[in-house]
């Protein structure tokens, strides 16, 4: 490869929809105020952090009713 070529532009997918917080989640809760706070400060790097935690914080799963 030639130093004067670029090489192609990475193909990202589409972003992700920003995470809402489990409402009897203390954690979650706790998350998304340090995440909306990053966000007035400009520190999207910490946003994006955040969203990661909200995302993947384990809740139980509701067990679904069986179809009488």
């Amino acid at each position: 490869m030639r130093t004067e070529e670029m090489e192609p532009a990475p193909i990202l997918g589409i972003p992700l929809a920003e995470p809402l917080a489990a409402e009897a989640c203390d954690v979650c809760q706790a998350l998304a105020r340090q995440r909306a706070a990053a966000r007035t400060a400009g520190n999207l790097s910490l946003v994006s952090d955040c969203n990661v935690e909200i995302r993947n914080h384990p809740h139980p799963q509701r067990r679904r009713r069986r179809p009488q």
